[in-house]
């Protein structure tokens, strides 16, 4: 989930108010760098997150996938640390770390024992000012690259679909490329291409450190001064604009990928919730969007699974159904509805049966007790978030990137709490008509899914990190 706002299925237990062992704090270091810091003493162990607001958004044509190779090159080196040193250092430190990067943000985490917390923002500050690597490092790392992106998407018929849809989706919001990169332009990228995206957008004051554990808030604000706050101050970029032009009628487009299965995913131009406490129209959407996308797919015996899949054999339209929605992000928002025809089913029976179960809402509503369901599960899944520290970490950088403040997700619930079965009812009346949507289809190709099941067999498999 992202800040609690993509909703697919889940397995959501019993009704809880959510109880935070702390609250967080935040700084501002002289730099503009941003400190958040959130106590937590129940066991000995703490989560550091360097986050960095920038992701695919933030590229330009032609270098689509920067963003992403420079998350892999930021392992490379610093004139204090040799290649992949970094990692071996933190694991030394009896921690674990990684990376990931997405269209709006890129972040880097570690979590170790609570008294190596002052080595690991040394170990941070240094790469985020000082990354540094030769070229034949990076000719290296390219091709470990375009192998993720063979395995991951290519090598993968929903991905690439995935891949598709947002590209036919949204014309000129750069939401159209993907975060991995075209694979021409991974071809091509030189090296200093990331090393200026690092050198434009890695300033103190597009970043955020969030530390979340056993730790004493005063020493880690000493600890960040000494490290972070050392980094000169730089001007953030500013950014341009890019707003999605009106969607002037239906799009439909095939992908023909080596598959077993069909697959249809149906997006639908959703309005964006712009902070949690928003009261403007499209935020109070929103707000009943996330609310229609868990009453559909949301808990076992949601609508879609009860309609679509759990039907006698032979009445079963859907192997697999579900809904979410997608409205915190630096762009614009989105609600898919997707599924996986059953056999005997075409898919687009399926799409057809996708947009029936919204249009019921629509004209029929929800009821009360169906919507009460949905709210103490979403309760309940705040407390249980709260048991990992790297989850808050998670939850605190996420709200930053957007804007939003240290106690956005207390905010959120209570504003999702209020909303009515007559919203939910109206966005699903308002925002699903053909004119906003996009189908993409998966047109199952046999022949090419057993010549490439047999091409990647033969490759070696990728490490999983980054």
């Amino acid at each position: 989930m992202v800040l609690a706002l993509s909703v697919s299925t889940a397995a959501w237990a019993s009704p809880a108010d959510p109880t935070p062992s702390s609250v967080a704090v935040q700084h501002t270091l002289s730099n503009g760098l941003t400190l958040i810091i959130k106590a937590d003493r129940r066991a000995p162990t703490v989560a550091h997150m360097l986050w960095v607001r920038v992701g695919s958004m933030d590229e330009v044509d032609g270098t689509s996938g920067v963003a992403h190779v420079l998350e892999h090159m930021m392992f490379k080196g610093t004139p204090r640390l040799k290649p992949g040193e970094f990692s071996r250092r933190v694991a030394a430190l009896g921690g674990r770390d990684n990376a990931f990067t997405s269209r709006d943000m890129t972040a880097y985490h570690q979590q170790v024992p609570s008294g190596r917390l002052k080595e690991v923002m040394e170990l941070e500050a240094d790469r985020f000012a000082h990354n540094q690597w030769v070229d034949d490092e990076f000719k290296r790392e390219i091709e470990v690259i375009k192998e993720e992106r063979r395995q991951r998407v290519d090598d993968q018929p929903r991905a690439l679909l995935g891949e598709a849809l947002s590209a036919t989706a949204w014309v000129a919001h750069p939401y159209r490329r993907p975060v991995i990169g075209w694979m021409n332009d991974i071809e091509n990228l030189t090296p200093d291409d990331v090393r200026s995206f690092h050198q434009l957008w890695y300033v103190p004051a597009n970043a955020a450190v969030v530390v979340a554990g056993d730790v004493d808030p005063a020493q880690v604000l000493e600890w960040a001064q000494a490290t972070y706050g050392q980094i000169p101050a730089r001007a953030v970029p500013v950014r341009k604009p890019r707003q999605e032009p009106p969607q002037l009628g239906e799009r439909r487009i095939d992908v023909k990928a080596p598959a077993e299965q069909p697959y249809v995913a149906l997006s639908f131009r959703a309005p964006r919730l712009s902070d949690p406490d928003a009261t403007d129209a499209d935020s109070q959407d929103a707000l009943a969007l996330v609310m229609l996308a868990a009453v559909l797919d949301g808990y076992e015996g949601a609508r879609l699974g009860r309609q679509l899949v759990q039907r006698p054999a032979g009445e079963r339209l859907a192997d697999a159904a579900g809904a979410y929605f997608s409205g915190t992000g630096r762009g614009p928002g989105q609600f898919v509805l997707d599924g996986t025809p059953a056999a005997g089913q075409t898919p687009e029976a399926l799409a057809q049966a996708l947009r029936e179960e919204v249009a019921r809402v629509a004209t029929h509503g929800v009821l009360p007790e169906e919507l009460n369901r949905v709210k103490n599960q979403w309760r309940a899944s705040e407390v249980y978030k709260l048991d990992a520290v790297f989850a808050q970490a998670n939850e605190l950088g996420r709200q930053w990137v957007q804007g939003w403040p240290l106690d956005a997700s207390q905010r959120l619930l209570q504003s999702l709490r209020r909303v009515t079965p007559q919203q939910v009812q109206a966005v699903a009346a308002r925002w699903f008509s053909p004119e906003q949507m996009t189908q993409a289809t998966l047109v199952p190709d046999r022949e090419a899914l057993a010549l490439r099941q047999q091409s990647a067999s033969q490759r070696p498999r990728l490490d999983s990190r980054h």
